[in-house]
């Protein structure tokens, strides 16, 4: 009979595993990009299988530093997602460029390990090992294309950025734990509530904790002012990186959000709600201002991720105000931002499929009329970006709105503000569709064939942007039960 424990950690030991297989494939059939993309996806479904097991007998292993819940379920799956969208999207802009495509699936799939690892821990120690497990194979992911100074820059700064952060979230963590004398987040929890309840029992040593681990999040999110990585390293790394850098990174940053604060700090959630607030504030505000003013669209999008940032932080911002439909709509939010996301990093990794194509708006011009496909699906993407109904980014807003206003107080100020930065946000994005629909091709080229791939990984965003937008339900069931698990 196989040990408890090991039973709820076979999806993390099945990734390594289906890491390892691609690898050992590689080595034994080398530069065969569809053999390899096969292996990884079977290792994946084997993967998402297993965990939808192991929810069946949820629990903690390990003395407790793992757990497996409803929220470890729903993430692992949608970090299962976003690896194979990432990985189908990928062969064709890496094949002309020469860039191999087995090592690209492996470093993305042990990042992967990492952000499964951060969903189900519930020691410090342990999701600071997982966030450094998931942000080490993005640094190398982001200066993939070595030949490439633009690269090399983006990846050079996200590098040190980030390991910055991750010395000043080890900080805060050590203050935490000096001071509450566990890293265990239950723990943790328990000693903050004796510090809730007792007059003066806020020391100034766990401000610097709580400021510390604020600051460490912050940058891993790319939440404003700590965003300055994002822009460079979006605009560097190779197209399906970029996509997954948008939303890998930023979902297991959340998971990791939700562990710490929404579990371990959750008694004390009103002295870091205001934080929360101004972050979300500055965030949203930023990024979409920063929008505006840009001519290459996928820096446009690095700074449309960093409002997203600040949309998803309202939820958690409403959590903090007293509603639990704030952690509903982060983790709803999270979901619909990787499906639309990445299906818009996939149409401008499909355009650049010919080497030294670039993101610049003037290469979307005419794209309605030289691949209606691509011009449609990038449409759809774009107006789900932008919230409009019946779309997925619609309910995500929608749903994050909702709770700020049931929050009330200075929370409901970010429901208005939030409002506003979507109005704001549909300029940019549908100046894309402008172009694409009302300006004249610059070049006169023959449209390249995409592989089965890249139209395959395409339906399976579209479909998933276009049901959570009429059926959230589809989700909701599971996300309901992950939001009770985490606050409950």
């Amino acid at each position: 009979m196989i040990d408890q424990n090991i039973t709820l950690i076979l999806p993390l030991i099945a990734a390594i595993g289906a890491a390892i297989a691609v690898l050992i494939v590689d080595l034994i059939l080398p530069n065969r990009s569809s053999l390899t993309v096969t292996v990884a996806l079977i290792g994946l479904a084997v993967v998402a299988i297993l965990t939808v097991s192991a929810n069946q007998n949820p629990g903690v292993a390990y003395n407790g530093v793992y757990k497996v819940d409803a929220l470890t379920t729903f993430l692992d799956l949608l970090f299962v997602a976003i690896i194979a969208l990432t990985l189908v999207f990928a062969p064709d802009y890496l094949a002309p460029r020469g860039l191999p495509m087995a090592e690209f699936a492996v470093v993305l799939m042990f990042a992967m390990t990492g952000a499964m690892l951060i969903s189900a821990s519930t020691d410090l120690l342990l999701l600071f090992l997982g966030l450094e497990l998931m942000v080490l194979p993005g640094y190398m992911l982001a200066a993939f294309h070595k030949t490439d100074a633009y690269s090399t820059e983006g990846a050079i700064k996200y590098f040190l950025l980030g390991s910055f952060s991750s010395a000043i979230f080890l900080f805060g963590l050590a203050f935490v734990w000096g001071l509450t004398g566990s890293t265990r987040v239950a723990d943790i929890a328990n000693a903050l509530t004796t510090v809730a309840t007792t007059p003066g029992a806020f020391s100034p040593g766990l401000a610097m904790g709580f400021a510390f681990l604020t600051t460490g999040v912050a940058f891993k999110i790319a939440a404003v002012p700590f965003h300055y990585w994002t822009p460079d390293a979006y605009q560097g790394s190779p197209t399906p990186v970029t996509g997954y850098l948008s939303v890998g990174p930023k979902i297991g940053a959340f998971a990791l959000i939700l562990r710490l604060f929404v579990e371990a700090l959750a008694p004390l959630k009103g002295d870091w709600l205001p934080v929360v607030i101004v972050l979300a504030a500055l965030t949203m505000t930023v990024g979409n201002l920063v929008a505006l003013t840009q001519d290459n669209v996928k820096r446009m999008l690095a700074y449309s991720s960093i409002a997203h940032t600040g949309y998803m932080l309202v939820g958690l911002a409403a959590f903090a105000g007293g509603q639990q439909l704030g952690i509903e709509g982060l983790l709803f939010y999270g979901a619909a931002y990787s499906f639309m996301n990445l299906g818009g990093f996939a149409v401008i990794a499909a355009m650049q499929k010919r080497a030294g194509v670039t993101s610049s708006l003037e290469t979307f011009a005419g794209l309605g009329r030289r691949e209606p496909k691509l011009g449609a699906l990038m449409t759809l993407f774009l107006l789900s970006l932008t919230g409009i109904p019946p779309t997925a980014g619609f309910f995500a807003k929608a749903l994050v709105i909702l709770a700020a206003v049931q929050a009330g107080g200075w929370v409901s100020f970010l429901a208005v503000l939030a409002v506003i930065n979507a109005a704001v946000a549909a300029f940019y994005y549908l100046r894309v569709v402008v172009y694409m629909y009302m300006r004249e091709p610059v070049s006169a080229q023959e449209a390249p064939r995409h592989g089965r791939l890249l139209w395959g990984g395409l339906v399976v965003a579209t479909a998933m942007t276009i049901l959570l937008g009429f059926f959230p339900g589809l989700i909701m069931g599971i996300i309901g039960q992950a939001a009770t698990a985490i606050s409950g």
